[in-house]
């Protein structure tokens, strides 16, 4: 495994810098949408002068501005005037409804509200510590979503523990980097990180308001984007639509958010001729194992996996006592980057989940290969033990969706007298199956106790924002 000593620390000391030093000249367009452009001068102008009103408003260094604004330019430039008056960055979804935006305004306690109407004061604020650069909340697929702490240093950090590596192993280049597109909510931690990955790349940005899929191909094409990200729920949308036949120049997609199934991989390569880089990372650490190009030119064969820590992670997979399993063998993941976030909002550490040798337990379920890729299973709080048998739902959905007429499913555990808890599987179709076909359908596929007990119908899964399943409320809901 890679060794953190063999990793430069970023000296990035305030991340607004990405952009008010970008090395694109002032007029040239660096910020893209599918109707406008915006020029790295009116980019800087726009944030200086919010940085501006920033402070003749009364907001202090270490004080929080909390950014409601549409997917596009203007979120960008907001953030950067936010890092430009000392403020730390509060994204706020927009199309949140009125009590979730007060969910995220209310624990964070910021000084101002940057909105489509313009700039207002709150009063009350906080002040956080000096370095910190924005608050970002945990997914809550598993509890509520809690508050995190970035900071500048940290995540400048994380910016150059995964583009080091690709430029020390590129070829020298006269052109710009491809633009950045991307397609994911700027609230999110997928959606700010490719925005400043891009920026640190010196690359443009090429933004989504929200992802349709021929307004995806439209601007693979315009912009003759070579790479990009795409989350699970995307690329099964790419692979669903009949309309989309052709991506060039598209050659890769990193997969974010959530693990995708190897079925779903396979399929985007197959239809696309697009290798899919998967990829793996936490609200805490950032993104710690990924592919490279060169992973994916030699093994082809890997697709579904992870790929292999970043330079300067370490990892370990562990039973549930903490004791390392067998190589090739399921445990949780635990993993130590060279540096993490400080902290939660609420005021509570990481030190809980931190072991005695600095490792952070992840709760997901992975396996080292023998090349050492690593292979997420679930989460552990998802695996289903049926009367000592091991469930993995990931592996029963992939095989569920090789059904014409399932569009979507989610297995989870439900309580039995007998076996402790047995595999239940919740669907949405486009026609009419029956459970005997499913179950057959199953058993050419799984082992028997794998197979799942009853099939429930349902309008849609029910998912957070990025687009994680919530399991817990499909079990919570379940009545045999």
């Amino acid at each position: 495994m890679p060794d953190a000593s063999e990793h430069v620390a970023s000296q990035i000391d305030n991340l607004a810098t990405l952009l008010t030093e970008h090395p694109f000249g002032a007029d040239e367009y660096l910020l893209h949408t599918i109707d406008e452009s915006v020029t790295t001068g009116e980019a800087q102008s726009k944030a200086r002068a919010i940085a501006a009103q920033l402070r003749d408003l009364g907001v202090r260094p270490g004080q929080a501005v909390a950014i409601q604004l549409p997917n596009g330019p203007d979120v960008v430039v907001s953030m950067v005037g936010t890092w430009l008056a000392g403020g730390v960055f509060v994204p706020v979804n927009p199309r949140l409804p009125e009590a979730e935006i007060e969910g995220v305004l209310g624990p964070t306690a910021p000084a101002a509200v940057i909105g489509p109407d313009g700039i207002r004061a709150l009063p009350d604020a906080r002040t956080y510590p000096p370095g910190t650069a924005f608050i970002l909340w945990t997914s809550g697929t598993t509890g509520r979503p809690k508050p995190i702490l970035h900071t500048h240093q940290a995540y400048g950090e994380l910016l150059d523990r995964v583009l080091l590596p690709l430029r020390a192993t590129s070829a020298p280049s006269t052109r710009s980097p491809s633009p950045n597109l991307i397609p994911v909510s700027l609230a999110l931690n997928a959606g700010i990180y490719n925005v400043l990955f891009g920026l640190r790349a010196g690359a443009a940005l090429v933004i989504m308001n929200r992802f349709e899929t021929r307004e995806f191909a439209e601007l693979v094409r315009r912009f003759e984007i070579r790479s990009t990200v795409l989350p699970p729920a995307a690329i099964a949308m790419l692979n669903d639509d009949p309309a989309i036949t052709d991506l060039s120049p598209l050659r890769y997609v990193r997969s974010i958010t959530s693990p995708l199934s190897p079925l779903q991989a396979r399929r985007f390569t197959e239809t696309f001729g697009v290798f899919v880089l998967n990829s793996y990372g936490q609200a805490e650490v950032g993104e710690v194992i990924g592919w490279t190009a060169a992973d994916a030119k030699s093994h082809p064969e890997k697709v579904g996996a992870v790929g292999r820590p970043h330079a300067g992670v370490a990892l370990k997979i562990v039973d549930p006592d903490g004791t390392p399993v067998a190589p090739g063998e399921v445990g949780e993941l635990l993993v130590r980057p060279p540096s993490m976030a400080s902290g939660y909002a609420s005021g509570a550490e990481l030190a809980d989940r931190i072991d005695e040798e600095g490792f952070l337990a992840t709760g997901d379920l992975g396996r080292v290969d023998e090349d050492g890729f690593v292979w997420i299973e679930g989460r552990s709080g998802d695996l289903i033990n049926r009367g000592g048998n091991k469930v993995f739902p990931d592996e029963v959905e992939a095989v569920l969706r090789l059904s014409p007429v399932i569009t979507e499913a989610a297995v989870v555990g439900a309580p039995d007298e007998r076996l402790g808890e047995v595999p239940v599987a919740f669907i949405v179709t486009s026609g009419d199956v029956a459970d005997d076909d499913l179950v057959a359908l199953c058993r050419s596929h799984l082992t028997p106790y794998k197979v799942p007990v009853d099939f429930v119908r349902i309008d849609a899964l029910p998912r957070n924002e990025i687009g994680k399943v919530l399991r817990r409320q499909l079990a919570a809901d379940y009545t045999p």
